[in-house]
Formats: structure tokens, sequence, C-alpha cells
């Protein structure tokens, strides 16, 4: 291990950690804490919603996916790319504007309650435990990244690494919430977009330029360059589909509830949508680089469960111990940027969605910020205990697998009646809770029946989650009253304050 190496990390934590502290004075009442009082511009939105969407499978998951399929994973790029514009194109602009008329609402659950006037609490109680179920297990994807990282470069156990890489990000979002998660996760956005720009073209360059590494790749294997020749047709669309997820992402479409304006938006969306081609195109190109230039490298070739680490050998082989360590602290960057958001949202649910709805009515600003850092912490703990046990060494899942699973349940319990709530005058309550209950149980019962051969081919299990849950909010609002004239006033006043841009 090189001192350099791990100096550069010291002084990225202790950075982090102050911005925390910062954040802390800041942080004054439960909006504070859970939305930034909805003071965010447009590039701190921009950035810390793409930073929060990344996670670790931007710099580990997606160059080993590109490493060990070539540009079979073009498909699931194009689908991201296509998802994340349509999310800031019809749902940033209306969903920060419906909030605000819908009595100011702050998380999801709250949002949904107000929109629907559900005085039984029963679809925040929902929502909330929805939200803390998925998030629970994509915490523990990041968790493990970071166990990873820690591992490879310091030669660490994977039990301390994980523990090491806890600590630090439980601290900071305790203290900070709403606005240390987005000021970490807008400088965080930036390393990790000089990383994926860096390495590849540093490793092109050291294989005598583009053309040449592109043809090496297709003296290796012309597979790698074919999109479409190891691809079946179910294949195609279960990697585009991962675009559906982006509408239900709660830590993505909180960053959209918390810009200063809806006039923000567009410039906001212009600064994201740059941010995520350009990170994108580059974690596919670290893959591709990587085919022919650890051909001959015996800790990677040929090895697909050390793909998801061909970004740190780019790291550790091209690079001096200082430009390595701030690379590899693009890795951390990746995985604290969706961890602090994921945790942020899940403590945002137990004290706002659980706490005061069910137990505590009356409880005050104050007390209702501390139960939502005691919620930081039980999170993260039950998050620990799942990423130890899923130690890839041990057999555990991967990182993209992870995270394709908590993408799921997501994009179909919410995505459905977020899209729908914003758009359609005559949903009610009841379609809402069925398309939600109705989406999250499919994508569970789906993947199990997929993985017991029940289900005899693969489809990603959020094409059918999304589709049924859609069906159900349409056949449910249907069958139940028309909402009440309260509830259209506000829908045409949110439509009304919508640049829609």
């Amino acid at each position: 291990m090189e001192t350099a190496t791990l100096l550069t990390f010291i002084v990225y934590l202790v950075g982090m950690l102050l911005i925390g502290l910062i954040s802390y004075k800041l942080t004054s009442n439960l909006s504070d804490y859970v939305l930034g009082g909805r003071s965010l511009g447009p590039g701190v939105t921009a950035l810390s919603a793409g930073a929060s969407d990344m996670s670790s499978w931007l710099l580990l998951g997606l160059p080993g996916l590109a490493y060990a399929t070539g540009l079979d994973s073009i498909w699931l790029c194009v689908g991201l790319i296509i998802g994340a514009y349509l999310n800031w194109k019809f749902v940033a602009s209306r969903l920060r504007s419906y909030t605000e008329v819908a009595n100011d609402s702050i998380t999801v659950p709250d949002f949904l309650e107000n929109r629907f006037k559900d005085h039984s609490r029963i679809l925040r109680v929902i929502s909330a435990f929805v939200i803390l179920i998925f998030f629970t297990f994509y915490a523990s994807s990041g968790l493990v990244g970071g166990a990873l990282l820690f591992q490879e470069t310091f030669g660490m156990s994977y039990n301390t690494a994980l523990l090491i890489g806890a600590v630090v990000i439980i601290s900071y979002t305790f203290l900070g919430g709403f606005l240390a998660v987005s000021w970490t996760d807008f400088f965080q956005g930036l390393l990790m977009f000089l990383a994926l720009v860096i390495v590849p073209v540093v490793a092109i360059i050291e294989l005598g330029g583009f053309g040449a590494t592109m043809d090496t790749v297709r003296s290796i294997d012309s597979s790698y360059l074919n999109p479409v020749d190891t691809m079946s047709s179910l294949g195609i669309i279960s990697l585009l589909a991962w675009g559906l997820g982006y509408f239900g992402q709660p830590h993505i479409i909180t960053r959209f509830m918390a810009i200063k304006t809806t006039e923000e938006i567009p410039k906001a969306r212009w600064y994201g949508m740059s941010w995520m081609t350009v990170s994108i195109v580059g974690a596919i190109l670290v893959g591709l680089v990587g085919i022919p230039f650890f051909v001959d490298n015996p800790l990677i070739a040929g090895d697909v469960d050390q793909s998801e680490k061909v970004f740190i050998y780019f790291a550790d082989v091209l690079f001096n111990p200082w430009v390595s360590g701030i690379l590899l602290a693009a890795i951390l960057s990746a995985i604290m940027s969706t961890i602090d958001s994921q945790l942020l949202v899940s403590s945002s649910a137990l004290a706002e969605d659980f706490y005061k709805a069910l137990f505590r009515k009356n409880a005050s600003d104050k007390e209702l910020v501390w139960i939502g850092r005691a919620g930081v912490v039980l999170i993260a703990i039950i998050a620990v205990i799942l990423a130890y046990s899923g130690n890839p060494a041990n057999g555990g899942s991967s990182i993209l697998d992870l995270v394709s699973y908590a993408w799921a349940g997501f994009g179909a319990a919410f995505g459905p009646v977020i899209i729908m709530s914003l758009y359609w005058k005559r949903m009610n309550r009841n379609g809402a809770l069925a398309g939600m209950i109705t989406g999250a149980i499919t994508v569970v019962l789906w993947s199990q029946l997929t993985k017991v051969g029940i289900i005899p081919f693969e489809l990603y299990e959020i094409v059918p989650g999304f589709f049924l849950a859609l069906l159900a909010i349409i056949v449910f609002s249907l069958m139940g009253n028309s909402p009440k004239e309260r509830i259209k006033v506000e829908f045409e006043e949110a439509i009304k304050n919508d640049l829609d841009q």
C-alpha cells in the first residue's frame, strides 16, 4: 500500500466530513434535514441527482459488465439515458410544483398522502415500508462495493473494509442531512466525471490510439464489438427496461423536489444529461479497453468474478500513487453518493412517515431530526449485516445484481404511481395503493420464480412489475369514486404552476 494513496484517501474523507459539519450548522428543522429547505441550484441538483443515481455500479459494475460482455452493455446504457431524459422532461418540473401545492410535501410518501387526501395514512405507511425494504438492499450493494475497494487497495479484510466505509458514510449523513448529502454528491459527481474521462483516454493512448485499441479487441474476440451478437430479444428488452426505473427512485426524484424553482429545471436537465452521457460512455470504454490491456494479466484475464475490479486495476497500473489515490477516491465517491441519499430517504420515511404519522403527530422538528438521525444509524446497521453476508468471495451477489433488484423494486412500485399522479386527474387513492403493491410484489415474485425455473425465460422483473402496476392503477381508479373537488383543484393548480419545459 502506497503512503501517497492512503493520504489522498484521508484528505478526501476529511473533506466529506467537514461538509457534514458545516451542513449540521445550517440544519435547523425537518425540511432542512430532509429537503434542504428547497434551496438547491441547478448545478447541485443535476450532479447530486446523477451521482446518487449511479453509485458504485458506474465505476465497478458497468465497466465490469463491458469487460465481460463487450458492447452488449450498450443496451443498458441506452435505456438509462432515455429514461433519465424523460424523467427530467416530464417528472422534474411537475413534481416540484405539485409537492409544493400538495401541502408542501417533503417526502414521496408525504406527497402521495397529500395528493390523494388519504386520511387513513395507509398510503403513507405502505410507501414508506416499500422504501425501507428496497433501500436497505440497495444500500448494502454500495457497502459491498466500498468493501471491495478498501480490500483491493489497502489489503485489509473484507469485514474491516466494510466497517470503515460504513462509519464514514453514516457520520456525514447523520450530521448534515440533505444539504450535506447534496453538496458532497456534487463534488463526488465532479470527481467521478473526471475519473471516467481520464482513465479510458490514458489507457487508449497506452494501447496506440482508439483505432488500434478496437482492432486489438476485435482480434481477441469480434463479438465484443457486436452489440447484438449474443443478445436475445428479451435480453435487449431487459437492458433497455432499466430506463423505466428512473420514474420511481426516491433518492433521485427528491432532488427535483428540492430545487429552488421550476425555472431552474431546464438548465439542471442539460447539466445532468451531459454529465450522465459522458460518464456512461467513459465507463463502457474502461471495460472495453480493459479487454486488450489485461489480456495477459492473470489477475483479471478470463475471470468474470474479477471483472468489476477493472477500474481499480487501471488506476493502479496507469498512474502514480497520488493520481491513483484520487481515481480510487472517485470509486468511493460513487459509493458514498448513493448510500448517503438512500440512508437519508429511508431515515426520512422513519421520522416523517412512521414516527410522526403513527406515534407522535405533534413531534417537534428538532425531535424529528434526531429520529431521522437515529434512523440513519439503524438502517445502516441492517445494510452492513446484509453486506457482510453478501461478500462476493463467499458466493454473494455481484454489485450489479444487487442494484438491479432494488432498482426494479422502486421503478415498479413508485414509477407508474408518480407518473399517473402527476398526469391523470381521475386517479384516486385506491389506484395508487393498488399500483404500488402490485409493482412491488410482482418484482419480488418474478425474481424468485425465475430463479427456481417456474418462469422459463429471462426477463428483467421491472418490465412485468411496471406494466402490471400501471394496469392496476387504471382499473382500481376507474372502479372507485371520482376524486373530490379539492383534489381536482390542486391538480389544476399544479399544472398551472408547472412550466412543463
